[in-house]
Formats: structure tokens, C-alpha cells, sequence
């Protein structure tokens, strides 16, 4: 007997929880406060776990249509010295398939296509969900996958943990040029990042102080190798994303509620946002979606407590780790200590 789900939030973890519950059988409604699913962005990395979810929940060969691999990349100096190789081929021996990079509109044009391919998923725009306590009285299942800011976290697990500065801002974008340097660049107290994403354009991506505007991150790497300054002078900073770089803190001692005030899970970033130097956090989401809608698969609706403590148990400390190694590392290569950075950049797995 399968039973009846609100999913708050439309973003990947959102997106992909809704498309796992409906092919178990699960009526669902997701529930979205922006008027239309958000598909800016640049580009995503899919590490071959995320991979096996997107196969699990029958939206892999979509994604694998649009993505491109990413098998080689380097740390440099800002100028231009290789401090060390990004471990990418030996993840791609260990897991028999390399990394995948996808532009984030194709990943949600992905999983918005899987969801209308399943059917009878009520996808509600324009909604801001201001009393999520209230959604027990009319689903089974409640999920907050409404990012950092989650209401739904904060009517259920309190306002204890919650969004954190770490002192810097990101810049993204996408470059009109191929280009021949892939990985990051790590200066003093700033890194620069660079990726493929498809055929004649790179993905970029830049952390700096907070405070730092469009004509402030040109001046920050002016003089950095090539192609950075290329791609800061010839871009349109109109086009360019800056958001502020947060963390979920302290850690959540549990993903999931299982009272009589109604059965709830966490995914995503609401769950154990983190900061992007892993390039961890729609992996995360992914793994996060697929394990939530397994393990209520395998234990059915009147099993509900039982299921959500196997998610819990699952996901909460492998997420959390991540998140914290993924603050870490930002810690490191944001230093003023450039001998910290680059003794870590040569303690990178080759």
C-alpha cells in the first residue's frame, strides 16, 4: 500500500525525491515558492555515485546525453605552476567510469521530463509554504528540500542549526572559449575554477572576499595565468552568478522526524547544506533522494518510522562528513598562508 507525499522544494533533490516516490507508487505534490523551476546555473559534477542514483531512478541516460566527462585537471599556482593533479583518474579506475559534468538546465530539464513521463505528480508553483507544521494533516510524508533556508527544518527540528557565513563570495559563469586548463588555481585568500561543460564554451567559478564586486574580481586576478584574465575581461558581468558562500551549523543530530506530529525527512541542503569546494553538493542532494525513496519502497507507508530511520541511518553521516571536508578544504585554499595551500595541493591523491 503505497500512501500520499509533499515534497517542499523543486530543486534537485526536490525533483529527484518526487520522481523516486512516484515510481514507487506514491501520490506526490511538490511544492515550489518561485513561480517557475529555476534553471540558471552552470555546471554540476556528477560523481559516479550520483551517477548510479540518476540510473536508479531512471534518469541516467538523459543526463548521460548532455554530459560531458571529466578525466584531467590540475591545481596551479596563480601563475600557472602545477602544484598537483585532481585525482580523476583514479576515481575513474576505481568506479569503471569517469566523472560527469552537466550543465544545470539540462539537469533540471532532465528531471522535469522523468517526472512528466511518470505522471499524476502535481508540481504547484508560486507557493510559499509558511506553516509546513500544517502539511501533516494532509500527507503520509512531508520533505523539505527548500535548501539552506529550510522552513521545513526549522518547524520540525528548530531553528538550533542553520545558515552560516564563511567569509567569502562566489562568482560563476560560463566563458564562450574552450579552454585547455581545467581544475582550480588557489591564490592568496581567493581561487579561481575552471571546467568544460560542452563543445566551445568552459565553466567558471571563483571564490573571494566578501564585498567583492564585478570590477573588484577583475582586478583580483589580473595577471593570474591564461585564460583567467581573458575570461573576467571578456565577459558580461550581467550574465555572471555572485552568492554568498554559507554552511549548515551545527550539524542536525538527525535527517528525519517520526512522531505523531506528522513523518518528515530532510534532503539536499536543507538537510546539510555545504560549501561548493567539493563539488559535493548535488551529488549529495542525488544520493540523499534515492536512499529517502528506497528505503520507503522497501518498507511500504504503514512503515513509515522504520524507513525514514534507514534513510537517517544511511545518509546523515556520510553527508555530514562531506560537508565538513568540503568546509575544510575551503578553509585551506581561501588562507592567506600560501605554504598551508600548497602543502595540501601535494597531498592531493594522484
Amino acid at each position: 500500500m503505497t500512501g500520499t507525499a509533499v515534497v517542499v522544494g523543486a530543486g534537485v533533490g526536490g525533483l529527484a525525491t518526487a520522481i523516486g516516490l512516484r515510481r514507487a507508487g506514491w501520490r506526490v505534490t511538490v511544492r515550489e515558492r518561485r513561480t517557475e523551476v529555476e534553471c540558471y546555473g552552470t555546471a554540476f559534477a556528477l560523481h559516479p555515485g550520483a551517477q548510479d542514483a540518476l540510473e536508479r531512478l531512471g534518469v541516467g541516460e538523459a543526463v548521460r546525453a548532455r554530459a560531458v566527462p571529466y578525466r584531467s585537471a590540475q591545481v596551479r599556482t596563480p601563475g600557472g605552476r602545477v602544484l598537483a593533479q585532481l585525482p580523476l583518474e583514479r576515481l575513474e579506475r576505481k568506479a569503471g567510469r569517469p566523472e560527469l559534468l552537466i550543465s544545470r538546465p539540462y539537469l533540471i530539464d532532465a528531471l522535469l521530463a522523468r517526472l512528466d513521463a511518470l505522471g499524476e505528480v502535481t508540481v504547484r508553483l508560486g507557493e510559499n509554504v509558511t506553516d509546513p507544521a500544517a502539511l501533516a494533516d494532509g500527507y503520509d510524508l512531508v520533505v523539505g528540500a527548500d535548501g539552506i533556508n529550510s522552513a521545513v527544518r526549522e518547524a520540525w527540528f528548530g531553528s538550533g542549526s542553520g545558515p552560516r557565513k564563511v567569509g567569502s563570495v562566489a562568482w560563476i559563469g560560463i566563458a564562450d572559449l574552450d579552454s585547455a586548463v581545467h581544475g582550480e588555481t588557489w591564490g592568496r585568500g581567493r581561487f579561481f575554477g575552471l571546467t568544460p561543460i560542452e563543445a566551445g564554451r568552459t565553466n567558471w567559478y571563483a571564490a573571494v572576499p566578501e564585498g567583492t564586486d564585478a570590477a573588484g574580481l577583475r582586478a583580483l586576478f589580473e595577471g593570474w595565468h591564461d585564460p583567467i584574465p581573458r575570461i573576467l575581461e571578456r565577459g558580461d558581468p550581467a550574465t555572471w552568478l555572485r552568492y554568498e558562500m554559507r554552511h549548515l551549523f551545527p550539524a542536525l543530530p538527525t535527517f528525519v522526524h517520526a512522531g505523531q506530529a506528522g513523518k518528515v525527512a530532510l534532503v539536499g541542503d536543507a538537510a546539510h547544506a555545504m560549501t561548493p569546494n567539493l563539488g559535493q553538493g548535488a551529488c549529495t542532494a542525488l544520493l540523499d533522494a534515492e536512499a529517502l525513496t528506497r528505503a520507503v519502497t522497501h518498507h511500504g507507508r504503514l512503515a513509515l518510522p522504520a524507513a525514514l530511520r534507514a534513510y537517517d541511518r544511511e545518509r546523515r553521516r556520510t553527508a555530514q562528513r562531506t560537508a565538513l571536508a568540503s568546509r575544510t578544504l575551503h578553509r585551506i585554499v581561501s588562507t592567506e598562508r600560501t605554504w598551508l595551500r600548497d602543502t595540501a595541493a601535494r597531498l592531493l591523491p594522484g
